[in-house]
């Protein structure tokens, strides 16, 4: 049986809550290890914690938690999607799974799911310590993309502009402005539109959740380009992804541009398939375990 042991390190000052998955047998037993990073907005009890049991379950340890200002960890303002944040943070649960004494020593990767794989890039590019990455229906994206997703350039920049402003509001008076995180009424929201994942508490409206978004986030994230970082990477690198998930282009143009040992498996499915349905989850998840079992 997997044993899940609940974990505490810190990232920048702040105390980060996370949950450690060991493969049955762990008892003095020290494995190869992964650090998960979910979805924009997620905390581990969604995409993260499943991706990461599922990885115990094949023999490889996995690390998923809350990132700075989410969930149970520490750190303000709250539920704010930094990229800068995200990926110190990666680096820190890095350093943690480095000195566990369940961690086999110099073998530690890390599992990116959407906005997660772009997080989990930046950080590989530059942590040499990484041996290896995955990734699963990965949002990437740079400029040219961000407006094609975003609605154009003016929408962009409105968007940015919305962000700017929050910022100084921030500063001037530390009240933080926020919006749903997914909503399908508020034109406002960061994700607009029947996104069932995130609104079925079945699947992934968890409690832990908080569905929002700070406004003053926008301009990390839309000026966030991790396909820039590929021609770092040099961990050997599987990526699952479907041309009908999200940015499939994005995807692409990582991939061309990647230099380190490479596999782009395609599989059918939607994007959030990717993040709970059983036969896409299982299938990615024996895709990147075969990749982290032959690599670390």
């Amino acid at each position: 049986m997997v044993h899940r042991e609940r974990v505490a390190f810190t990232s920048g000052g702040d105390t980060l809550a996370g949950d450690l998955y060991l493969p049955p047998g762990a008892d003095g037993t020290a494995f190869p290890a992964v650090a998960v990073a979910g979805s924009w907005t997620t905390v581990k009890e969604q995409m993260a914690g499943l991706y990461a049991a599922g990885l115990a379950r094949r023999g490889i340890a996995a690390l998923a938690f809350d990132f700075r200002g989410f969930g149970e960890s520490g750190g303000a303002p709250r539920d704010l999607e930094s990229p800068v944040r995200k990926i110190a943070d990666l680096r820190s649960a890095i350093d943690f799974l480095a000195t566990h004494p369940a961690v086999a020593p110099g073998r530690v990767g890390e599992l990116g799911i959407c906005a997660g794989a772009g997080y989990a890039v930046v950080n590989a590019a530059g942590d040499g310590r990484v041996r290896s990455l995955g990734l699963v229906a990965p949002w990437l994206h740079d400029a040219q993309l961000v407006e094609a997703i975003y609605g154009g350039a003016q929408a962009v920049a409105e968007r940015r502009e919305a962000g700017l402003a929050a910022q100084r509001r921030y500063a001037e008076t530390g009240i933080v402005e926020y919006v749903p995180g997914v909503s399908t009424e508020n034109a406002a929201a960061a994700m607009y539109g029947p996104f069932d994942y995130y609104l079925d508490a079945d699947r992934g409206a968890v409690p832990q959740w908080g569905n929002r978004f700070a406004v003053m986030g926008w301009p990390g994230w839309l000026g966030f380009d991790p396909i820039a970082a590929a021609p770092l990477v040099t961990a050997p690198t599987v990526i699952v992804h479907s041309p009908d998930a999200a940015v499939p282009d994005g995807v692409r143009r990582f991939h061309e541009v990647l230099p380190a040992r490479k596999e782009l498996i395609w599989q059918a499915g939607g994007q959030m398939d990717f993040y709970d349905q059983e036969s896409h989850v299982e299938a990615a998840l024996d895709a990147v375990a075969e990749h982290f079992a032959s690599t670390l």
